[in-house]
């Protein structure tokens, strides 16, 4: 049981981060726009989130700094691919290389010390029931911010006029902008809140999952959330199970080196991005259901005529 339990739990706070990271880029897409940076912004988020701890700034505020960095960097992505029409992988590409020089470059006196992490919550007869206690009730505040942003975002997304009008910028922004909607602001709302996201998901990562700084410590968690949201085509359910699912293989990885498996440790820690892949596989071969929620518009400039 005290094994499962630590699957479960390592499960859950393993795809915090990715959930983040995706979920942002989910609604980023939806818009139309396809941002390749996540990698960049999840490494500024954890780089300022980490500076500000050891600035002597509350762990609250310091991820809050992480997440405002994330959109500070998608900022400027959304300045390049749609004020001046840069070819959006490109664009993306650029801020992915610019976090990761960036920052280093703010890691560079960091040291390797660790740092206080997030407190778990604690809560008053939830936290000490027996089973559902330690299985649901033990997580620090983050695990269930990311929680109730997926309920928030899928709700968003499919229940409300706003989310409509999203996903009709990502599907034919001309004829959003022919109703009268503002299809620059809305994409560049959408980027800002994919940038919030992933630096958010990057703070976690420094100041809670791993309290501590290592220089790329995202260690490619950036693009597997890219491949998470096609994954999912473009679903917030599926985001979710995706990123649980990476989750639990990084689990297992761990657990099978500290049970000692005649396993090559080398395979072991790449079986999360072999599963990932595996699974991509299986779901590009199905034309019609990636087909059914792709944004149609997506990755394409727009320029409102006039």
């Amino acid at each position: 049981m005290d094994l499962f339990t630590a699957i479960f739990t390592g499960t859950i706070v393993a795809a915090t981060p990715l959930l983040f990271a995706a979920l942002g880029e989910l609604v980023v897409e939806k818009a139309g726009v396809l941002n390749l940076g996540i990698e960049g912004m999840m490494l500024l988020g954890a780089a300022v989130a980490f500076w500000a701890v050891i600035s002597g700034l509350p762990t609250g505020l310091a991820v809050v700094a992480g997440a405002l960095a994330g959109a500070a960097a998608a900022l400027i992505f959304g300045v390049l691919a749609l004020t001046f029409l840069t070819n959006q992988y490109a664009a993306g590409l650029a801020l992915a290389i610019f976090g990761s020089g960036v920052s280093a470059f703010i890691g560079r006196g960091f040291g390797s010390d660790p740092i206080e992490a997030l407190h778990r919550l604690s809560l008053p007869v939830l936290s000490s029931l027996p089973v559902a206690g330690p299985l649901l009730f033990r997580f620090d505040p983050l695990v269930y911010l990311a929680l109730a942003l997926f309920a928030a975002i899928a709700w968003f997304l499919y229940r409300t006029k706003a989310g409509l009008v999203l996903r009709t910028v990502g599907e034919s922004p001309e004829t959003a902008h022919a109703i009268g909607y503002p299809v620059i602001r809305i994409r560049y709302a959408a980027v800002l809140f994919g940038g919030l996201m992933a630096g958010l998901g990057g703070a976690y990562l420094s100041v809670a999952y791993t309290p501590l700084w290592v220089e790329n410590m995202t260690a490619g968690k950036g693009w597997i959330a890219l491949a998470l949201v096609v994954f999912a085509t473009w679903r917030p359910l599926r985001v979710l199970l995706g990123a649980w699912l990476f989750g639990g293989m990084s689990i297992l990885e761990l657990q099978g080196q500290a049970l000692g498996l005649a396993v090559p440790s080398e395979l072991l820690a790449a079986l999360p991005y072999l599963a990932t892949i595996a699974v991509l596989v299986l779901i590009s071969r199905n034309r019609q259901m990636m087909a059914e929620h792709f944004p149609a518009s997506l990755a394409r400039p727009f320029r409102p005529a006039g």
